[in-house]
């Protein structure tokens, strides 16, 4: 199982990106599945959570700013993000609960976001 993160990029202060993360291979299901990110010198941090029911959660942080959705009939989460500020810049991952025999969980490669004027 691959995740495959894209949608990152360089964006101005107040703009948005919308971040997405695939899962492909033999993925039965998925479960949780969420967002992190790791800005330089620091420890990764959780950005979003989702429930394969639905049920989200965010930072203190991003929260109003930042939305994270899913599709379950193509393994894929999307990270919507709003209202960009420079301290947001960070390599984003996604990461996700995968059934496929046990329940296994999985890291995406990172996608780099930078907000910069």
């Amino acid at each position: 199982v691959q995740l495959q993160a894209s949608g990152g990029g360089l964006v101005q202060p107040g703009g948005s990106l919308r971040l997405s993360c695939a899962a492909s291979g033999s993925v039965f299901s998925m479960n949780d599945m969420g967002w992190y990110r790791q800005a330089p010198g620091k420890q990764r941090e959780l950005v979003a959570t989702i429930t394969s029911g639905g049920s989200t959660n965010y930072a203190d942080s991003v929260k109003g700013r930042f939305t994270i959705s899913r599709d379950n009939a193509k393994n894929t989460v999307y990270l919507q993000m709003n209202s960009l500020k420079p301290e947001d810049t960070a390599v984003y991952y996604c990461n996700a609960w995968v059934v496929r025999g046990g329940v296994y969980n999985y890291w995406g490669q990172g996608t780099l976001v930078t907000v910069s004027s």
